[in-house]
């Protein structure tokens, strides 16, 4: 199995089908416009499952559909099609803010899609509406049900927490993973990108998240899926609630980090805060045969030192702080979750 200059094997892969959203998040895309990437740059649908194939043969075996929004993506359901049947691939998933799924939900199902992951920060409209600044929390909520009623298993919700925005959402968020019998995962507020304004008093801490729950509903640690996934587990002892916090900035796992990360137009970023990307696509539309995109791939996963998370927390900690702003970041719209 490849693995990195800290013995990090390359599991995971994160697949951004497009940089177009059609919402504008704060913590994520605030701006009204970006410069989009043109469209002749984005891998084709034949050029991700071919480079899916190669990295499945270098050891990853879970993929996950992102964006931007990756349902804006025309005919989505083709490309599942593609990565669903690839041999030694275990898991196919899908991250999406839920806008469009309740048209798309049959159709990926049938082209072999199991999991979703829905982000829903808050369920009250005129609030989710200030957060997303274009979206319908009607149309998210019908998504989910109808995700729900085609048999995805499991569904989970993914809620940025943010200080003074969501934070008083916390409960009403966990009912309603509870009530539906749906995972939620908590995410402390990250510096994704450049363009969010991310300041370290917004971010809600995890043991701040832990400790709200805990006065209610009692609950134990059950640990991080496969030792590497991003969240770490916790069951509540009722029985009712699979719970989870994503705590990047307070409790950085970059140690396990065995995510790679494959831009809409084909680069290859070993971090969710890199500055660079590793151009694929030029491989590809060069007349490169496997090998030889194998071997891009091995060099750059091989040369990889990345443990922003580790040294944001070692600054946040320092006399002088973390100034967030002093690193230059591929924007969140490029690479996706």
């Amino acid at each position: 199995m490849l693995r990195d200059t800290f013995q990090r094997p390359v599991r995971d892969l994160r697949i951004s089908v497009t940089d177009r959203c059609n919402f504008r998040c704060t913590y994520c895309m605030p701006h009204d416009e970006y410069e989009w990437i043109d469209k002749r740059e984005i891998l084709t649908y034949e050029e991700i499952a071919r480079l899916a194939r190669l990295f499945i043969e270098l050891g990853v075996d879970r993929i996950r559909l992102t964006g931007g929004e990756p349902l804006v993506r025309k005919d989505l359901e083709n490309l599942v099609s593609k990565l669903a049947g690839l041999p030694g691939l275990t898991e196919l998933c899908l991250t999406t803010n839920g806008a469009l799924l309740a048209e798309k939900a049959a159709a990926l199902k049938a082209a072999g899609l199991r999991r979703i992951n829905i982000s829903i920060d808050t369920l009250d409209p005129e609030k989710f509406r200030k957060i997303t600044q274009r979206g319908d929390l009607a149309k998210v909520l019908e998504g989910f049900f109808t995700a729900k009623a085609c048999g995805f298993d499991p569904i989970k919700i993914n809620m940025v927490v943010e200080r003074g925005v969501n934070d008083d959402d916390i409960f009403e968020m966990l009912e309603f993973s509870r009530r539906h019998g749906c995972a939620i995962r908590f995410i402390e507020y990250m510096d994704v990108g450049n363009s969010n304004n991310w300041q370290s008093e917004k971010m809600v801490p995890k043991k701040e998240i832990l400790e709200k729950i805990a006065a209610r509903y009692p609950l134990r640690e059950v640990g991080r899926t496969g030792g590497s996934a991003p969240a770490v587990d916790y069951e509540l002892l009722d029985g009712a609630g699979d719970i989870g916090v994503i705590a990047s900035v307070t409790e950085p796992f970059c140690s396990s980090c065995t995510r790679a990360r494959l831009t809409a137009d084909g680069k290859l970023v070993t971090c969710l805060f890199s500055e660079v990307g590793h151009s694929l696509k030029a491989l590809l539309r060069n007349g490169a045969n496997d090998e030889e995109i194998l071997e891009a791939i091995r060099a750059v996963w091989g040369n990889r030192r990345d443990r922003y998370s580790d040294e944001r927390l070692e600054a946040m900690n320092s006399a002088r702080g973390y100034q967030a702003r002093e690193r230059r970041k591929i924007e969140m719209i490029t690479l996706g979750g």
